[in-house]
């Protein structure tokens, strides 16, 4: 038997009076009430209550089990409502994944004004590159860039980025030109090493779908060293709009070959369940989804 569901019958059998009394409330039938209360007393081996025709009445031993029955219900009651969904203040510790240079740029300055609007929340902010496992790692959400049609996690999308190939002005003018994806073999490519699929670069053009495999002079894990090699007149890179277009506004870098467009990603921010979501998760993915509702990254 349910020892809890046993406590619960036993207090209320008390509190109504009667097992007739209790049987309503509780939803179950009169006979049903009785076997609970037997079966307890048969567990723990006292009587708890004396029985008549016309009413019950407390031993000792019941009047003892009563009290300590009660508060232990009451502190059930109070630690199902601690966590209820529908009536928790969004609190506790947030344990959140997202990449370095989207991190950095677009998140961060994001984080005052969310711990301002939810006090009892805490951030836990890990900041890499690599593909995290939510559930291993210990994370409430990580914000990915990426296309999700494959992954089992949850995700809302947040915004859209386009991959864009791109070279400093001095880069450009110094080496020869480009009219075709093809002739990326012959320049100076600056790879980011977390690319999905490696030194494969696809694009969407006039002819439809080209892709190159591209033999690179530098690869790095993280993103921004790789725009500022690029900056620098280092080569070719392709890295997300999101990331590039304050430079391409400034001249600083100029888009190359746009008559054929890269993969459009998708910012997502991803959790591992729907079921039960954490007040605090759902909170912080109502307020990025808000933030990023309009994005002016030049796509």
């Amino acid at each position: 038997m349910d020892r809890a569901l046993e406590m619960q019958v036993f207090c209320s059998v008390i509190d109504k009076g009667s097992f007739i009394a209790a049987s309503e409330p509780l939803g179950l039938s009169k006979a049903a009430v009785s076997r609970h209360v037997a079966a307890l007393e048969e567990r723990l081996g006292v009587r708890l209550l004396q029985r008549t025709t016309r009413r019950i009445a407390l031993t000792e031993e019941g009047r003892l089990f009563h009290q300590r029955a009660r508060e232990v219900l009451e502190l059930m009651d109070l630690a199902e409502r601690s966590v209820a969904s529908d009536e928790q203040e969004p609190s506790g510790t947030l344990r959140i994944n997202a990449p370095v240079s989207f991190g950095i740029q677009h998140l961060g300055p994001l984080w005052s004004a969310f711990i301002s609007r939810y006090p009892k929340i805490e951030l836990d902010i890990t900041l890499n590159d690599r593909l995290v496992d939510l559930l291993e790692e210990g994370y409430d959400l990580a914000v990915r860039i990426a296309r999700m049609e494959n992954s089992s996690l949850v995700g809302r999308r947040l915004a859209t980025t386009r991959m864009r190939l791109c070279a400093s002005p001095g880069y450009l003018a110094s080496h020869p030109a480009l009219a075709h994806p093809r002739n990326l073999l012959e320049h100076r490519v600056i790879a980011y090493s977390h690319f999905a699929s490696g030194n494969a670069w696809s694009f969407t053009g006039p002819e439809g779908e080209v892709s190159v495999q591209t033999h690179s002079v530098v690869r790095c894990n993280n993103g921004d060293t790789c725009r500022a090699i690029a900056l620098e007149g280092g080569g070719i890179l392709l890295q997300p709009s999101f990331m590039l277009h304050d430079d391409l506004r400034r001249g600083a870098l100029v888009e190359v070959l746009p008559d054929y467009r890269s993969v459009t990603l998708g910012v997502y921010a991803v959790y591992p369940s729907r079921k039960f979501l954490a007040p605090r998760v759902r909170a912080l993915v109502d307020y990025l989804a808000q933030r990023f509702a309009r994005v002016d990254w030049g796509d």
